[in-house]
């Protein structure tokens, strides 16, 4: 796998970006609405970060040269039907690397802001009202890490110093991990009765889609705290409403669907709920873990090495026969993934 030279097209200014290789032309590209060169020559595109679907699927078309698409997300959903009419062979690679440390402080800080009660104490700091007395700590709950991947690693990382009582990890099938066992999705029912609070950190795939749905939601003990950092469809909202509507769940959403939440929307104002805009990912730790990606990426393409974090190979390997391929690797699989 190797293209000395070809267009290589950026998000980011090339001259910003230490490592590159010399050997490609590099044109800079966020989504503008005229081009920077001939989408024909280019073979190797980084998609632009926090764009529209149809802006980053708008330039595939005329790439009949391209090798490799490299998502800035940890998610490819937004790719979907975008492909279809790439050259077989295309890897498709995704942000592995690039989204824990950001999206694994959010999901703490959900999950702390909800339960020690910081929603309600802000409105009151508006309000001019003192609301003391005692509220919930992570120290001594049962989390429970619903999508075990690297954004799920980093989140009970981030855990490890709060002295929760336990932390459970489930993923698409049984495996060991550093911190201990990884149990399989199947587990779920016999898990979720436990768990004073369940992260979701799962990629959105037609596995995931409504998977917190009215089962998942009513197996969860009372007062337990759904935290979101996943995609906004992983949960069913209306299932979720009819949950926090009678106070019985709490949860922290930093994604919802529909996304953006438009106005009048119910959930902002259903009780025991947080929501954040949707900003896992987007910290001042993404962008210089992107351009070490990128780097790194193209660093490997160039010498003919296999890219890192093959999620797709189009018109060979579907996504989920990917473990063997010989290109696929760190590859990620629904529930072992990430959302972000």
């Amino acid at each position: 796998m190797t293209a000395a030279t070809g267009d290589v097209w950026l998000p980011f200014p090339a001259e910003e970006i230490e490592g590159l290789p010399t050997s490609f032309r590099y044109r800079r590209w966020d989504g503008e609405e005229s081009f920077p060169a001939d989408p024909a020559d280019c073979v190797f595109y980084v998609t632009p970060y926090m764009k529209s679907r149809t802006v980053t699927l708008r330039p595939l078309a005329g790439m009949s040269a391209l090798r490799v698409v490299q998502t800035l997300t940890a998610g490819i959903d937004h790719l979907a039907g975008g492909l279809d009419g790439l050259p077989a062979g295309v890897r498709v690679c995704n942000a592995r690397g690039v989204h824990e440390a950001s999206t694994a402080e959010l999901a703490l800080t959900l999950t702390l802001a909800s339960l020690r009660g910081i929603p309600g104490m802000v409105r009151g700091q508006d309000r001019e009202e003192w609301h003391g007395g005692f509220y919930g700590a992570l120290a001594d709950k049962a989390v429970l890490i619903v999508g075990y991947g690297s954004i799920g690693a980093a989140v009970e990382d981030r855990l490890l110093p709060f002295e929760c009582g336990s932390v459970t990890r489930v993923a698409r099938s049984a495996r060991e991990a550093p911190h201990g066992p990884v149990h399989a999705l199947a587990d779920l029912p016999r898990l979720l009765p436990d768990a004073d609070v369940v992260i979701l950190c799962t990629p959105l795939t037609e596995d995931t889609r409504g998977l917190a749905g009215t089962g998942f939601l009513a197996r969860m003990k009372d007062g337990a705290l759904l935290v979101n950092v996943a995609r906004g469809p992983v949960v069913d909202t209306e299932a979720l409403l009819a949950e926090l509507r009678p106070g019985r769940l709490h949860a922290a959403l930093d994604v919802t669907d529909p996304e953006p939440l438009p106005p009048g929307h119910p959930l902002w104002h259903a009780p025991n709920v947080l929501i954040t805009p949707h900003v896992g990912g987007s910290s001042s730790a993404f962008e210089p873990r992107a351009k070490r990606l990128v780097a790194r990426q193209l660093t490997r393409f160039a010498a003919g090495e296999p890219v890192d974090n093959t999620v797709l190979v189009t018109g060979q390997t579907p996504p989920h026969t990917l473990r063997n391929h010989p290109y696929a690797r760190g590859v990620h699989h629904a529930l072992d993934g990430d959302g972000e």
